[in-house]
């Protein structure tokens, strides 16, 4: 993962050299703005990237596995984690963020609603394995 560290400040450089000309040529302060978060954006993923790996190099005691040129796809096999396989929680948090949008261009009363509808339907979500049929 360190290789994509390292993708994501070549992002942050191009960037930051695209925004320099950019502004040079043009002079216009909305696309220098936004070229210029694009480098912050950049810069942010990679140092996340990068911090998180070398955390996890710690714990794992050594490279990762995608990281060792002599490793093997089956050395990295296990679980991965769970995955919900079906789910219409999803559906309900896009609708509430929808009402929440929307709410913005017709009347502040629907933001507020939305908003509510938001919460319930986060906690809906994230507790969906914490009650009925999956209950602990």
């Amino acid at each position: 993962m360190r290789v994509q560290a390292f993708m994501f400040y070549g992002c942050a450089v191009f960037f930051l050299a695209t925004d320099v000309v950019y502004w040079l040529w043009s002079g216009d302060w909305t696309g220098t703005t936004a070229l210029a978060l694009s480098v912050g954006l950049a810069g942010l993923i990679g140092f996340y990237i990068h911090f998180t790996v070398r955390r996890l190099e710690r714990s794992n005691g050594g490279p990762l596995y995608e990281d060792d040129p002599e490793g093997e796809i089956a050395d990295a096999a296990g679980e991965l984690g769970f995955f919900s396989p079906h789910s219409w929680w999803p559906l309900f948090v896009a609708l509430s963020a929808t009402t929440v949008t929307l709410g913005v261009v017709f009347g502040w009363w629907l933001v507020i609603l939305g908003v509510c509808a938001a919460i319930m339907t986060t906690i809906g979500m994230v507790f969906e394995y914490y009650r009925g049929h999956f209950s602990h």
